[in-house]
Parts: structure tokens; sequence; C-alpha cells
């Protein structure tokens, strides 16, 4: 059945998005669905360990969140500028992609300055979207020095429904504990509830860890702004297979094991390389992929994944794997109880 976009709205309460994060990472509550039996349970992230047997596989998203968020001033005027950085699109040169906000102050040629002196200095070379534009940075410094005041000038980019301040403690828990890459503006939010005593808790069970990279875009979060799912184009991520993770996770796919793919990038990432076998080859490309129903999967045959809002492509995804209406179901169950939504929120683990 052809579904549509208004076949994902729900009833979602503002206080269930989640401005903070659990106390403890792995303390967030977890909703564990059952495919084959339609079955709901309510746990503790920590009780993952309990769905997990020896020679399973968890397949991680090890991307590391950047501090994109800028605070600049325009040049004359002295207008305050948040620039927010999307993507770097040539080293030597210091180009980048970059959303401004409020964009229709800012036109080529104007030069931002950022920092209490004024360190660091910015030019615009070119529009590229309504809000998007390619600044030029002027930096004198060697390239390290160049990205350590991009690190030191930068605030962890927080998603825009956490209305707070950002505080020191979000740099750490916005962040996977295995992150490696540096590379997303976004982070990939299933992975955030791993303490390091919960790895070596399924370690010790058994479990294997094969690790990938996809750098969270913002058009993970895009709004979908048609009808019909087929007409919704999906902003291109990096993704990075090792070879090692394919053999690793198609060992398991041989060996009947479960194969879960933590998170929906982690998931999308997967789907953009497997083969016609049902195997998972390595990869070093781009993926624009949408996963919405009808869908087949053909490498993980489970889940973790946080709550996410209505209309999202992530729900959409999500449903694709659940089902629609056990899904539906279940969100109706997770707004009764309580759950956090969003990036800060709840989990949930689909077998």
């Amino acid at each position: 059945m052809k579904m549509k976009t208004s076949d994902f709205n729900f009833k979602l309460p503002e206080e269930l998005l989640a401005e903070h994060p659990s106390e403890q990472r792995d303390e967030a509550r977890l909703m564990v669905l059952n495919r084959k039996n339609e079955t709901i349970e309510h746990r503790l992230f920590k009780d993952i360990v309990d769905y997990f047997d020896e020679g399973d596989v968890m397949i991680m998203n090890n991307t590391k969140v950047f501090p994109a968020r800028l605070m600049g001033n325009k040049e004359k005027t002295g207008a305050k500028i948040e620039v927010f950085l999307l993507r770097e699109l040539d080293a030597e040169t210091r180009l980048w992609d970059v959303l401004v906000d409020p964009a229709r102050k800012i036109r080529i040629g104007n030069k931002l300055f950022f920092g209490d002196d004024d360190s660091l200095v910015a030019e615009v070379v070119d529009n590229t979207t309504s809000r998007g534009r390619t600044l030029r940075f002027l930096f004198d410094g060697s390239y390290e020095e160049f990205r350590q005041a991009l690190e030191d000038l930068g605030e962890t980019p927080l998603p825009k429904y956490i209305q707070r301040e950002v505080v020191p403690e979000d740099a750490e828990r916005y962040q996977t504990i295995y992150a490696k890459h540096e590379g997303a503006v976004a982070a990939p939010t299933a992975g955030l509830h791993f303490s390091k005593h919960l790895l070596k808790r399924l370690e010790i069970k058994g479990v294997d860890f094969a690790e990938l990279t996809l750098h969270v875009g913002l058009g993970t979060f895009a709004p979908v702004e048609v009808e019909d799912l087929s007409k919704h184009k999906m902003e291109s991520e990096q993704v990075i297979i090792p070879e090692e993770t394919a053999i690793r996770v198609n060992e398991a796919i041989d060996a009947k094991k479960r194969v879960c793919a933590v998170g929906t990038t982690s998931m999308r990432a997967i789907e953009s390389s497997v083969s016609a076998n049902g195997h998972l080859n390595p990869f070093d490309s781009w993926t624009n992929k949408f996963i919405h129903p009808p869908y087949d999967f053909g490498v993980a045959n489970c889940m973790i994944t946080n709550f996410h809002t209505p209309k999202s492509t992530l729900i959409m995804m999500v449903s694709a794997f659940t089902g629609h209406d056990f899904l539906m179901k279940a969100y109706k169950e997770a707004v009764k109880e309580g759950y956090k939504f969003y990036s800060y929120g709840d989990a949930m683990l689909i077998i």
C-alpha cells in the first residue's frame, strides 16, 4: 500500500520533547517491540543486554559531532549573525558551506568577524540557497591552528527544538562515547545511550561491534513538505563502511545471528551498500537514500532508535522496519506513558 506523509502524523505534546539527556546514559527508558508477536515491553536501556547473545553484532555509527554553530558580527553594522558550518569544501582555501541566520542581511562580499578579539574573519563568496552561503575563512595560521580556532569559537550544535542555553555538559553528552571521525553536524542519537559499562557488559556476553561512519547532515531533520513520498529528496551524506565491518556483519548474517543497526543513520548506511544476496559491501561514497514503506531491508534484522517527531523521514524509516500499524500503536503508548522524544529522548529496540 502506498503511504502518504499524513499517515505519519500524530499528536505529540510539547512537554515530551527532551530538553535534557537522562541523568545516566544507559538509564534512559527503553521500549522493546517484538515484531513477530506484536508485543511491547517497558525497560531501561541498560536492560538491552538481555536481548543479545554471543555472535550477535551491533552496527554503530562512529561519526563525531563538531562544534558547528558560530556566533559572529557583520562588518560595519556589527549585526549579530549565526553561522552554522555544514561541510568543508576545500581545506587549502578554507572554503565552507554554511547556513546563516538572519540570511537577508548577508550578501556576497560581506565580511563576518568571530571571537571577542575578531581573531577569525570570513568573507561571503557565494549564495547557495535562501539561507545557504559559501564562506572563505581568512586566517594566517596553519590548518591545525585554524581548526583549533573553529573548535574554540564553536558551540555544540544542539537541535533547534532545544530552547535552553548550551551548557558545557552538552559537549560530552551530545556525542557518542565511541565517536571517532569528525564530520557530523548532528549526533547519531540512538548511540547516545551506550555507556562504557554497558559496552563492556555486551562485550563480556560475546556481542560484536562493527563500526561505520555516516556524517550526519541537517538534511536528516528536513521536513517532508510533499504528500507523495516519492517526491521528497534527501540531502546526500558521506558514508564509509570499512571492509572489516562488512566481514563481521556478513559472518553474523551467515550464522543467522542478530544483526542490529544502532540508529537510523547506521541503517541508511548499510542499506546504501547491500548486495543482491543480502550481504554488506564495503563502501566509501555518498548516499541520499530515503527509506519509507513499503521497503525490504537487506542486512539488519534488529534496530535501536529514538522516538521521532511526526511526519519526519526518521519515523518513516522505522515504520518501514516495524510495520506501520504496530509502530503507530507503540507511539500512542509512548505518549501515554510519557516517554521522551527526539535527540535527547528515550529509546526503542525493535526485534
